[in-house]
């Protein structure tokens, strides 16, 4: 528990096979039913502070308990944090995030203000703002900042909800 931002809420990783990643996780480790959606339609994207073109992302979502895992997988080669990752370390768990409503620019704001750098950050459709910090004294400890609005905290309950009462069947759950 962070006693600045609350409990760690996600923890990404960077796969270079969404598909099979899913597969793994429900087959073999049985956490499900994963919520998938092939393109996230990125709508702002920002790359080390310069307004940058949104990279090709895939991801499933799917909760272990009050915990979110993410899966992300990178269909282009525009600059991202998770281009950089997967040539850097291959696939891994990327970062942790902390969620909230209404500080983000105030989470965001102490982040900075504690020598963290903004490595990318956006939006994705109309959901909330998303952001990702890395720090030079710990590079491999990545922090994402994520807005609950728009609809995305919604989104995130239904998941929660779905995975507290799973029973194996129907594992990936496309969505457009």
């Amino acid at each position: 528990m962070s006693t600045i931002f609350g409990g760690v809420r996600q923890v990404g990783y960077v796969v270079r096979d969404i598909e099979k990643a899913m597969r793994h996780w429900s087959d073999v480790l049985g956490v499900g039913p994963w919520f998938y959606k092939e393109d996230v339609g990125t709508t702002e994207f920002r790359y080390h502070g310069e307004v940058s073109t949104p990279p090709r992302l895939s991801i499933a979502l799917a909760n272990s308990g009050s915990l979110q895992l993410e899966l992300i997988q990178q269909r282009d080669d525009a600059p991202s944090l998770y281009r950089d990752s997967l040539q850097r370390s291959g696939e891994c768990a990327q970062h942790i995030a902390f969620w909230t409503l209404d500080h983000f620019d105030q989470y965001c704001g102490q982040l900075l203000a504690r020598g963290y750098v903004e490595g990318h950050g956006g939006r994705m459709g109309l959901r909330g703002r998303f952001a990702y910090f890395v720090h030079p004294d710990l590079p491999s400890g990545m922090i994402e900042v994520s807005e609950m609005k728009g609809g995305k905290g919604e989104y995130f309950d239904e998941i929660r909800a779905a995975g507290a009462s799973w029973d194996g069947t129907d594992p990936i759950r496309r969505r457009t």
